[in-house]
């Protein structure tokens, strides 16, 4: 156990917040690490929507120049931000225990906008056609940069209120008094965990890291990743996505929404446990037979506009 694993992450606060959960668990399992940070270049351009950018992984494809240069030897993600085809010689190593998958509006005291016009800020996609399908009457603002940097854009706003992940907030003690809990948003796919990568012909680092994998997360989140991978096929869309066990059998929903959130086809399914590998991309084939296909061929086009 003498090699020291050095632990890739963005500078951000939750990012390290994460790379230092994960350093703590591998130094409690007698490893010796480092904690190296990397600028990402979702981080530094923070002037156009996230979709604009046009590539998949913005967030995390600093990181794997990293580990392919041999930089570092591991990377800690959010699971969501992280593409579902990996790049050759990076792999899964493992998947920590699910944190709280929820989205939350964070507003300023005051939800009567709820009930006549308001003004919401997201940089998601996924959030925008969910909340206009719920309140056609809103305006939805775009909103990026890191968790700190978005709540600061909503107090010095006159937004009526933002939407962020629950977990990221609660991850680094942020979670304002004033949120509500947004229970009918369905997730983006492996919202609230977080991912472990290593590089395939590490065999020290992907034994070590695997320790740490939680077996219902991995499997939750699988079924997730696929179905958004069967739907998306490299495309960014409003896709959400929440599978959890349930005793012994697991529930699954997914849903798909046009980006102005008028159209939406979705998904439930319950199967046994047993039937896991294949429940996210017949979930997803069900969604395109079913009128999705053509939808994602109509925001294929409307994002190139």
């Amino acid at each position: 156990m003498n090699k020291t694993i050095r632990i890739g992450t963005r500078d951000s606060e939750l990012a390290l917040w994460q790379a230092h959960n994960v350093e703590k668990k591998l130094n409690d399992l007698g490893y010796k690490t480092e904690i190296i940070a990397v600028k990402s270049q979702g981080d530094l351009i923070l002037d156009k929507p996230l979709y604009e950018l046009g590539i998949t992984g913005i967030f995390t494809k600093t990181l794997d120049i990293a580990m392919i240069n041999g930089q570092v030897d591991i990377a800690v993600h959010s699971m969501k931000d992280v593409p579902t085809a990996l790049p050759i010689g990076i792999v899964q190593a493992a998947v920590l225990e699910r944190a709280n998958t929820l989205d939350i509006l964070v507003h300023k005291g005051n939800l009567d906008f709820l009930n006549g016009e308001g003004t919401i800020a997201t940089g998601s996609l996924r959030r925008q056609a969910q909340w206009l399908n719920k309140y056609p009457n809103h305006n939805v603002v775009d909103l990026r940069g890191n968790v700190n940097t978005r709540l600061q854009k909503l107090q010095d706003s006159d937004w009526n209120g933002a939407v962020f992940a629950a977990a990221g907030l609660e991850r680094i003690n942020l979670k304002p008094s004033n949120y509500i809990d947004l229970d009918w948003m369905i997730p983006a796919p492996a919202q609230g965990a977080m991912v472990i990568v290593a590089m395939a012909n590490d065999d020290f680092c992907r034994e070590a890291v695997s320790e740490l994998n939680d077996i219902e997360t991995e499997v939750c989140t699988h079924i997730e990743r696929q179905f958004l991978k069967t739907l998306e096929g490299g495309c960014t869309a409003p896709i959400g996505a929440l599978a959890v066990f349930i005793e012994d059998e697991i529930v699954f929903k997914g849903v798909l929404f046009s980006i102005d959130g008028k159209q939406k086809i979705e998904i439930e399914k319950t199967v046994p446990l047993q039937e896991w590998k294949k429940l996210g991309f017949a979930s997803a084939q069900e969604i395109l037979e079913n009128g999705g296909a053509e939808l994602m061929r109509e925001i294929k086009i409307n994002l190139k506009k």
